[in-house]
């Protein structure tokens, strides 16, 4: 019988075969289609006709297709459903990818061609699209080191393989933290829980077998937790669950791990001329240099350590008062912080809940969509990957545009956070191919026939994650290399910042906002104190967020610290980190830094895009109107269609005419000092 993974597909759309798919198929496919791309490779490199961007830039972009399509659905999947045989494969798969991506950047001859059309770029009569990505692939290949000396690419391909080896254990040593972990819950543990943190925990108790209601490390249900409930030695005991994760010993802790990857990346950029690897990474973003990036994220460190400093003040009152010990720890803050929204903004969590309905923000989300950019969602019955999954055809004006898949819930074997991927990622180079993108979340799942009701705070998340969505469905390139997200770090987040704006417009909380038992909408009163209270705790957030993006920065613009952990606790001593708040993501469980290194010296992206989306956003209220055509229209045609046809700056300025200052960013956190 054929591979499914390899076969035609018969699905709508040609999504893939997932109900034909079984874990016996992902290694001989893999086998095959890597076998494949290596013979395309060796035939582009040894290809005896001169070099053209045809039969070079061109067929590069065309190779390995099979090999993406079988690991697009083995990643997906070994993300967001994994179990003992594909973590197995991705140990297996992840140093023969790295191999093969080093057979591709050092091979000699095929860098020679590349440095042949470079050379006579001027004479190619080549499109403006095609110039960008003629210049993208040869910086590419200097990037990875095809200009070194044998002894060095060699090196440099032994490093390759070790990081990709230290990247995948660190992902699957937290994983099977996460997974593991569980605190249960008697009727005393119960006790001050709203009814939708006890639902939660009833459900993922079965889930988890247990015969007890639990908590578990699913943000989705330990931070309601930690707010509501009154239990201080059990929020302790989840707290410091939560923090421990990669560092508990044994053999999934990540602590050496992380050591290594920095003495390797320190090594990986020494042998390419960088002084650190900061520089070297930071080379490619909008940023450029880690100057600029200290500048950013301590321009806003001083008023958010100001403004949480005065919350703890506060809350450190409320603790006293009720009869708790001093000081003021991790695991009080959130509690507290609830109880201090209640009183200021007499605005309760479990009050506001029930109008935010996982269903009606989906339908949020598509109709802001529509308005903004005239896209239309039908549901598709189609077979994905898990029952809980869901599918839409999108279109405009009748035209196909994507598919968009939706993977909501938390379970076990998914990997914690939210992200958005692209199976197919839209290029016109072999046809009109149109993007299937996924939005994956980590949203507490409710007991059967009860609504999934959200936070406010994951609400705002799934219009980060579909913002990203928007920036594959709605691009427009002819190259697969520079379409949709595949843009700087620091710029690939303006997309999904920006649309979580729309949350906040008091329109759409008015027609979306309704109760899920009664389907009223909510109260006009009640919309007003959501949105006062929209900046509530923003020095908390910001001093959690700029703590780990600094301690990443100084992970990697230096030597390398032989012991992560001393020097974290020395960047955050630097900087006065309260003690009453830890990083949001500690070394051992930084996975966005050391699962794969995409934000290693990048964790500040999200703020740099936010100074641009909080200016993006200014753009539609200076027009008066949150929905104005044209302001949509242009950051449509010069942002989400555009890719990295151009450089991040000029596509900016395009939209707005200028590029932005930090003070938006501050006026949206409720940071900027008093007029």
């Amino acid at each position: 019988m054929t591979n499914p993974l390899l076969a035609d597909r018969a699905q709508p759309f040609q999504l893939p075969e997932f109900a034909a798919i079984s874990d016996d198929d992902f290694a001989p496919a893999f086998d095959t289609a890597l076998a494949a791309a290596k013979a395309e490779i060796d035939a582009i490199a040894n290809c005896p006709e001169a070099p053209t961007f045809g039969n070079t830039i061109e067929a590069l972009e065309l190779a390995g297709k099979e090999l993406h399509d079988v690991l697009s659905v083995f990643y997906m999947l070994a993300s967001v459903d994994s179990n003992p045989v594909r973590e197995t494969l991705q140990r297996d798969f992840s140093p023969r990818l790295a191999e093969y991506s080093s057979d591709v950047s050092l091979n000699e001859a095929l860098f020679a061609r590349v440095e042949t059309l470079w050379q006579a770029r001027d004479s190619l009569e080549l499109t403006e699209e095609q110039q960008r990505v003629l210049f993208l692939n040869h910086r590419s290949f200097l990037r990875a080191g095809a200009a070194l000396d044998p002894e060095g690419r060699a090196r440099l391909r032994e490093i390759n393989t070790r990081l990709a080896e230290l990247g995948t254990a660190f992902g699957q040593n937290l994983l099977a933290d996460e997974r593991d972990w569980y605190m249960e819950l008697d009727e005393a543990g119960l006790d001050g829980l709203p009814g939708f943190v006890v639902d939660a925990a009833r459900a993922a108790g079965e889930e988890k077998g247990a015969d007890r209601p639990v908590v578990t490390l699913s943000r989705s249900l330990i931070v309601p937790f930690l707010q509501f409930s009154p239990r201080r030695d059990l929020r302790e005991k989840a707290f410091e669950a939560w923090a421990a994760r990669g560092a508990n010993g044994g053999k999934t802790d990540n602590r050496a791990l992380a050591a290594e990857m920095l003495r390797l990346r320190a090594e990986q950029s020494a042998l390419l001329g960088y002084e650190s690897f900061a520089d070297f990474k930071l080379e490619t973003e909008m940023a450029r240099t880690p100057e600029r990036v200290r500048e950013l994220l301590m321009g806003v460190w001083a008023p958010a350590k100001a403004r949480a400093d005065a919350d703890a003040a506060w809350l450190e009152r409320a603790l006293v008062a009720d009869g708790g010990d001093m000081p003021l720890q991790p695991w009080d803050w959130r509690y507290y912080s609830e109880k201090r929204r209640k009183e200021e903004h007499d605005l309760d969590e479990a009050e506001l809940k029930p109008y935010i309905q996982l269903d009606r923000m989906i339908e949020a989300v598509f109709s802001c969509a529509n308005r903004l950019f005239g896209l239309d969602f039908a549901p598709l019955d189609v077979a994905l990957h898990h029952p809980d999954a869901r599918a839409w055809e999108v279109t405009r004006d009748g035209k196909h545009l994507a598919v968009f898949i939706g993977d909501y819930f938390a379970r076990s074997g998914k990997r914690s956070g939210a992200w958005c991927s692209a199976l197919r990622s839209q290029q016109k180079l072999a046809g009109d191919i149109r993007p299937h993108v996924i939005n994956v979340c980590n949203f507490a799942k409710p007991a059967d026939g009860a609504p999934a009701l959200l936070s406010y705070d994951d609400a705002r998340t799934l219009f980060h994650e579909f913002g990203h969505a928007l920036h594959q469905m709605l691009s427009d390139v002819t190259y697969e290399y520079i379409s949709g997200t595949s843009v700087p770090r620091d710029f690939v987040e303006l997309p999904s910042q920006l649309y979580e704006h729309w949350l906040e417009v008091p329109d759409v909380l008015a027609e979306f906002a309704t109760h899920a038992e009664t389907g009223a909408p909510m109260p006009a009163e009640m919309l007003e104190r959501v949105l006062a209270a929209a900046t509530f705790d923003m020095g908390f957030q910001t001093v959690e967020y700029i703590a780990s993006a600094i301690v990443d920065l100084e992970f990697h613009d230096g030597a390398p610290p032989a012991d992560p952990m001393q020097k974290q606790a020395e960047v955050l001593e630097s900087i006065g980190m309260p003690a009453a708040i830890r990083m949001r993501h500690a070394t051992p469980h930084f996975a966005h830094v050391f699962s794969g290194g995409y934000y290693a010296s990048a964790y500040y992206s999200y703020m740099w895009s936010e100074v641009m989306d909080a200016d993006a956003f200014a753009a539609f209220e200076e027009a008066g109107d949150p929905f104005d055509p044209d302001t949509a229209r242009a950051l449509e045609t010069h942002v989400l269609s555009a890719g990295s046809s151009r450089e991040p700056d000029v596509l900016y300025t395009a939209f707005r005419g200028r590029l932005p200052g930090v003070e938006a960013l501050l006026k949206g956190r409720g940071l900027a000092p008093a007029a």
